[in-house]
């Protein structure tokens, strides 16, 4: 069995404990350390303006921007968006924004691509916020041909494509990767319709106990539609706490915790349940954290 991929989901937003910003020197410095340890793959998140109802308000840094400077920022990592929001923009500039993406990365760069959710931020922006799994399905009837075909000609309820071709094309035409973040099952029927990789990320716990619903669920998408199981891969978004700062339980979920090997077995137990690929979310969020994710890497590339 190969190795697991093993991303970093980078901080770009205010601090969920003290409001505290990750400002983009901190998020240049722990995406190009990641690089430097090992990981595979960094990620940003595409969020906007959370308003929860208990909670204070937080803020997040514009996810394209980000991902373009960090892209810019590296030379051997994958950069990946994790995921964007087909409610935040117009499909046929999503498709550019992942070319440009990829052009400025130099083939590097994975496209993570969801519904998104309404709610509060969407209204706050006046984003759509009704029909989100229709408006999802419309954008990639626009977003796909044109990653995959360079062109789109599509006329829906909620978006439309005129002759539109893709213009120009970075270094993989038709072959950036595609993930997809998918939970019910008409978000799973278009994961393995369109996919490379499907995600989604943890809720309660960060084990197969929580996740292995999850991938019993995508495999069984994909024998209802036609698609062989062992053609996608299969990512799972985890809470690790590598240092003895603790609290991720109450705001993200119960974590992978304690000493190298411990999280490195917590890992390996997601690759020999049938994942592909682990997205880590550190807790807290900071290059002493990355720091102490070094030997739990070098434990897994010993494997």
């Amino acid at each position: 069995m190969s190795r697991i991929e093993i991303g970093l989901v980078l901080p770009v937003s205010e601090s969920f404990v003290d409001g505290t910003t990750a400002r983009w020197t901190d998020i240049r410095e722990l995406a190009t350390r990641a690089e430097a340890v090992g990981f595979d793959t960094v990620w940003l998140a595409d969020e906007l303006l959370w308003r929860p109802a208990e909670g204070p308000t937080i803020g997040w840094w514009e996810c394209v921007a980000m991902t373009g400077a960090v892209a810019a920022a590296t030379t051997r990592v994958k950069v990946g968006t994790w995921v964007l929001s087909t409610l935040h923009r117009n499909p046929g500039i999503t498709a550019k924004a992942v070319e440009t993406l990829d052009e400025i990365s130099g083939g590097r760069f994975v496209f993570g691509l969801g519904s998104g959710h309404a709610g509060s931020q969407a209204h706050a922006f006046g984003l759509p916020e009704d029909q989100v799994y229709s408006r999802f399905a419309e954008a990639v009837e626009i977003i796909i041909p044109l990653l995959r075909q360079g062109r789109a000609d599509y006329q829906g309820t909620f978006h439309a494509a005129h002759d539109l071709e893709q213009r120009p094309v970075g270094p993989r035409p038709g072959r950036i990767p595609i993930v997809m973040g998918a939970k019910g099952p008409k978000m799973l029927r278009q994961a393995v319709s369109h996919a490379d990789i499907w995600s989604w990320y943890v809720e309660e716990r960060s084990d197969l106990t929580e996740f292995g619903p999850r991938l019993e669920a995508l495999e069984a998408a994909c024998l209802e539609h036609g698609r062989d199981p062992a053609t996608i891969g299969r990512s799972a978004g985890i809470i690790v706490e590598p240092t003895s700062i603790t609290g991720a339980a109450e705001a993200l979920g119960v974590p992978v915790s304690g000493s190298a090997e411990e999280i490195a077995d917590g890992i390996r137990a997601f690759g020999s349940g049938g994942f592909t690929h682990v997205e880590l979310i550190l807790w807290p969020p900071t290059l002493a954290a990355l720091e102490a994710m070094a030997p739990v890497l070098e434990l897994l590339d010993a494997d």
